[in-house]
């Protein structure tokens, strides 16, 4: 696949600044970087974006993360290898990326499973993540960004 043009953030520099801060205030928030990169991962496999998804377990396994585990994050309400913290990002992360699949996306159970592992800036942080991500996932597939390693 060819790209349709540079990526729109990259294109205008304040616009990719704006972003770096960003991505350094969820990071800096206390949720384990793996959790962020797992939420980042599924948002990404959701909605279809190959640039995404490859940078994102690149990125998942330069911190550590496993193939196994990565593997099993398009699956992981039927895999064992997530912890119940995991899970409850995951599923805010699927509930706030498919928000036009139902009226209430993200209901109280959801969002009361979260907010019973994350505390307030936690759960701001995961959220800013899913919104980053969608953010580049919505860049991305309509510039037709290629799925390529070490971005």
């Amino acid at each position: 696949m060819e790209a349709r043009m540079t990526s729109p953030a990259m294109v205008l520099p304040d616009a990719y600044k704006a972003i770096g801060a960003l991505n350094k205030a969820i990071v800096a928030a206390d949720v384990p970087e793996s959790t962020l990169e797992l939420v980042h991962l599924r948002a990404s496999q959701i909605n279809g974006c190959a640039g995404c998804v490859v940078f994102g377990v690149e990125q998942a396994k330069q911190k550590g993360e496993t193939d196994d585990r990565l593997h099993s994050v398009a699956v992981w309400r039927e895999s064992p290898l997530f912890t119940e913290a995991e899970r409850a990002a995951l599923a805010l992360a699927e509930a706030a990326t498919r928000i036009a699949d139902r009226p209430d996306a993200v209901t109280d159970e959801i969002w009361l499973e979260a907010a019973k592992h994350y505390d307030e800036e936690a759960l701001a942080a995961i959220l800013l993540m899913i919104g980053m991500t969608n953010l580049f996932n919505r860049l991305n597939v309509p510039t037709r960004q290629p799925a390529v390693k070490n971005w």
